[in-house]
């Protein structure tokens, strides 16, 4: 059995969307029910992880059942290893200061905006970035080598964002380094190795469904989607922008990679101060 099971995938889609839009609202209602909002950054890993369980429940006979087994796997673990590690570092913390300054900025009920331009727009990225997990589903061709170049870029992202979080982690639990800047391990090589992390994960995805070339053209948006958040839009620059004015930042910018991990180059150290 070949080809691309069209009329099922789009079942699916709206299946896909429902998920999504039922784990942000949950999210939603404990964010309000505390106050805070960062809440959704752990629901961001979860809905994935939700979208990725209930396609292959929905895609059972009629997609290849290793690539559905495998594609649901790797966006399990991606997603729930996320939450828990956003659900973690942000245990004890007050709102985020992203969310701070959005809202800040609301022209009415500062819950209906949160609402619409945060949780929405969560819910409606998650079922974009999510379409090749969806459409790798309903891909009746066997695995090849598109899927193994996609694992091997999925192992790889995974693999360096974990021990990108894990670092940081490390480093931010040691009081020596209270108000230094992260410079060491992967954070040497690039400013950003979650970023770059999650990256290769969505690119591997994309390649993992890339079965037919109707699965590869549906989804193709997904990871130019998700290249451009994180490079262009919510992840390096604004977090750059966010951390520009620390003491030690521009010293650390000037010897280290902003996206793609590169050796550093050799510049001056001054005293560092931290993220």
């Amino acid at each position: 059995m070949t080809g691309f099971a069209w009329a099922p995938f789009a079942v699916n889609l709206a299946a896909a969307a429902g998920t999504a839009l039922a784990v942000l609202l949950a999210a939603f209602a404990v964010g309000r029910a505390k106050g805070m909002h960062r809440v959704v950054d752990i629901a961001w890993g979860a809905a994935f992880a939700a979208v990725a369980l209930v396609s292959y429940a929905l895609s059972a006979g009629y997609g290849d059942d290793g690539r559905r087994l495998l594609v649901t796997t790797a966006t399990m673990l991606w997603g729930l290893r996320l939450a828990l590690h956003i659900s973690q570092r942000g245990r004890g913390h007050g709102e985020d200061p992203r969310y701070e300054r959005l809202l800040a900025k609301a022209p009415g009920n500062r819950a209906a905006y949160a609402l619409r331009m945060v949780y929405l727009l969560q819910a409606a990225l998650v079922w974009l970035v999510s379409l090749p997990v969806q459409a790798a589903q309903y891909t009746a061709g066997p695995l090849g080598v598109s899927a193994i170049i996609g694992g091997a870029l999925w192992a790889a992202g995974f693999a360096f964002e974990s021990v990108g979080d894990f670092q940081l982690a490390r480093f931010k639990a040691d009081p020596r380094n209270r108000g230094r800047i992260m410079d060491r391990g992967l954070w040497s090589w690039t400013r950003h190795p979650n970023y770059f992390g999650d990256f290769l994960v969505w690119w591997g995805l994309f390649a993992l469904a890339c079965g037919t070339w109707q699965a590869a053209a549906v989804s193709l948006v997904s990871p130019l989607v998700m290249s451009y958040l994180l490079i262009f839009g919510s992840g390096m620059r604004l977090l750059d922008n966010h951390l520009a004015d620390r003491p030690g930042y521009a010293a650390y910018t000037a010897r280290t990679s902003g996206f793609f991990p590169l050796p550093p180059r050799r510049a001056p150290r001054e005293g560092t101060r931290s993220r």
